[in-house]
């Protein structure tokens, strides 16, 4: 059991009815999962309102309420009613205190940005843990504890949740943890209640505008910059042109990197690397730290990834010679994953499932001259149909071949989405087929793949399924080609 007065400790609040001496059995967020004297916070959610359910939550035997605003509740109800200003921030520092404030007891290091997040963190956990630490992970993709690979459901988890996975990850024997910080959970207070060691800014660009999510650019800009009022020291891409806004008002100490030599770490003397089956880049790393390294992704925003990696693990006094080693083994799932099929020819996988995104994939990979840029890809359905004509366009403008097919169609029928894409791509000279199949589609880009061509699957990456009319069905693009590969030996 806890005590209500514990569990509130490091908030400002108001107890309006009852008494904060009281007992707590447990702390619930979900209104499904009331338990007999627990204390239910509720939440003012885009969908629901859980204040909507005071009244049933006592009912079941809440013995303490944390609400933002009035609720309505029988006279003779012995509940105790905590008011604070917004039960987001509340639940954050309550969930704190409830699992024993587990971040206090290891290294959190945070990462925001539009790009680079993802491949940052692995890039960070493969090279710690090369150097003998322990190391969670909260991200994008899964939350890593241990052994243990949990499938995520949002970039940055709700304050209950994260702080459950913190203890946990205390629990295994973690000593540090690496997570992605995104606009939006910052926005909505998921990582208040504790201090990050680290706080990096990778990049930023217009993204995540619109309903539910940030009102315009200042606002998304505005909630990056949280994060540099919560931590200890900041990391940031000191070429990044918004750089001085996200950290306007800072409260923490600030490095730089980049590839300017005014950053405190520097990349020089880029080359790229063109091996048979792998596309790389090499550099020296200048300023704070002098060596060389080779990553085995291509292009500027993977040097990009290493530098911040590399200035993390400086703060943990990581060997340089650990951190060359373990950036030329770091692989991330869906991106820029290369896939070993031929010495001919180059096949990558990458998450680019927005026009940004893959404008930026295409344009690093024509650095190479391949001998035909090929790209196979689809849009989801049930989303903006903008999205769709502009990743045609791009495409059709960088490919040399484009192999229009089918994501993730929902509830829509795919080919209507594939007419969507050829109505971009029919902007340029671009030249496309279109394959709706998505295995027959990479079987066909496998199978007419010619020496020196780079082949990207792109807009599934991780992603181990297909959503048809709500239901996923198992696709893995590494399952799919290795079908492919084991097929033709049969041939």
């Amino acid at each position: 059991m806890f005590l209500c007065e514990d569990l509130l400790k490091e908030l400002s609040y108001e107890c309006i009815r009852g008494s904060v001496n009281k007992a707590v059995s447990e702390v619930v967020t979900d209104s499904r999962k009331i338990t007999k004297d627990c204390l239910f916070i509720c939440i003012c959610g885009y969908v629901t309102d859980s204040h909507d359910f005071a009244a049933e939550a006592v009912a079941k035997g809440a013995s303490v309420l944390v609400v933002q605003k009035d609720v309505v509740l029988p006279e003779d109800a012995d509940v105790t009613v905590i008011k604070v200003p917004d039960t987001r921030y509340a639940m954050a520092f309550i969930s704190a205190a409830y699992f024993g404030h587990p971040a206090r007891e290891m290294k959190i290091i945070g990462i925001t940005g539009t790009k680079g997040k993802t491949t940052t963190t692995y890039l960070i956990k493969s090279i710690l843990e090369a150097a003998g630490y322990k190391v969670g992970l909260v991200g994008t993709i899964e939350v890593i504890i241990g052994d243990l690979h949990i499938p995520a459901n949002n970039t940055t988890p709700e304050s209950f949740l994260l702080q459950k996975y913190f203890r946990q990850m205390k629990d295994a024997g973690c000593d540090i943890v690496v997570m992605e910080v995104a606009s939006q959970g910052l926005k909505l207070h998921r990582t208040q209640g504790f201090t990050f060691e680290i706080g990096i800014f990778t990049n930023l660009e217009p993204d995540h505008i619109g309903p539910n999510e940030h009102a315009d650019f200042e606002e998304y800009l505005q909630c990056k910059g949280l994060l540099f009022k919560q931590c200890k020291l900041g990391i940031v891409n000191g070429d990044d042109a918004h750089v001085k806004d996200v950290l306007k008002g800072h409260t923490c100490q600030v490095e730089t990197y980049g590839l300017s030599n005014d950053s405190d770490i520097y990349a020089d003397d880029l080359k790229l690397v063109d091996k048979p089956g792998e596309l790389g880049v090499s550099f020296d790393v200048k300023g704070l730290m002098d060596f060389g390294v080779e990553v085995p992704t291509p292009g500027r925003f993977s040097v990009y990834n290493a530098l911040t990696a590399i200035a993390v693990c400086r703060h943990f006094g990581v060997p340089k010679e650990k951190i060359a080693q373990a950036l030329l083994k770091a692989k991330v799932k869906g991106r820029i994953e290369m896939v070993p099929v031929s010495d001919d020819f180059t096949l990558l996988i990458d998450y680019a499932h927005n026009a940004m995104s893959l404008e930026s994939l295409l344009s690093t990979l024509k650095e190479y001259q391949p001998t035909r840029l090929v790209c196979v890809f689809g849009c989801g359905g049930n989303r903006s149909k903008i999205r769709r004509y502009e990743m045609g366009e791009v495409s059709g403008k960088l490919a040399d071949l484009t192999i229009i097919t089918s994501d993730n169609p929902r509830h829509e029928d795919p080919m209507e989405i594939m007419k969507d894409i050829k109505t971009g791509i029919d902007k340029t000279d671009g030249v496309y087929i279109e394959i709706c199949d998505r295995k027959e589609a990479i079987a066909y880009a496998i199978d007419h793949g010619q020496k020196g061509d780079v082949i990207v699957l792109a807009g599934k990456g991780h992603e181990d399924y297909q959503e048809i009319k709500g239901v996923k069905y198992p696709m893995d693009e590494r399952v799919l080609i290795a079908e492919i590969l084991e097929e033709r030996k049969g041939r």
